[in-house]
């Protein structure tokens, strides 16, 4: 079975995610991480935002397993992007307030996310056989 680029960025970043909120989050929350995301978890328990993003990445990594199905496709890119987005928006917001510090993991989270929209907005190349040759 071939994968496409779009299915397997959705399953390796998919996993990674997943990865990410079970063992990062749920698992092992870092004092940073809880204190960046402390304008969040007054709200949101950091356990229920941890499993958000295993929930996310395991549904990506499966959209990803899906052949010929760009809505599914474009489902899985969503789900990876939402996660990314709300922490690049609650890093920013802790770094421009009460924990400077907070900057460094909105810069990464704000990359993550624009390179999961860059990706959705890309188009898979055909298969060796489909692609016209060039003489």
């Amino acid at each position: 079975m071939l994968f496409r680029a779009h299915r397997a960025f959705l399953v390796v970043i998919g996993l990674g995610g997943a990865g990410y909120g079970g063992l990062g989050i749920v698992g092992n929350p870092r004092y940073g991480t809880a204190r960046g995301l402390a304008d969040l978890t007054q709200h949101i328990p950091l356990d229920a935002l941890g499993w958000m993003w295993v929930a996310c990445g395991l549904l990506a990594a499966s959209c990803g397993l899906v052949v010929n199905c760009p809505r599914v496709q474009a489902l899985g890119l969503t789900a990876l992007g939402v996660p990314a987005g709300l922490w690049a928006g609650v890093f920013t917001a802790a770094a421009a307030g009460p924990f400077p510090p907070a900057v460094g993991s909105a810069c990464g989270w704000g990359a993550y996310t624009i390179g999961v929209v860059l990706v959705s907005g890309m188009d898979d190349p055909p298969a060796p056989h489909l692609r016209k040759v060039r003489r």
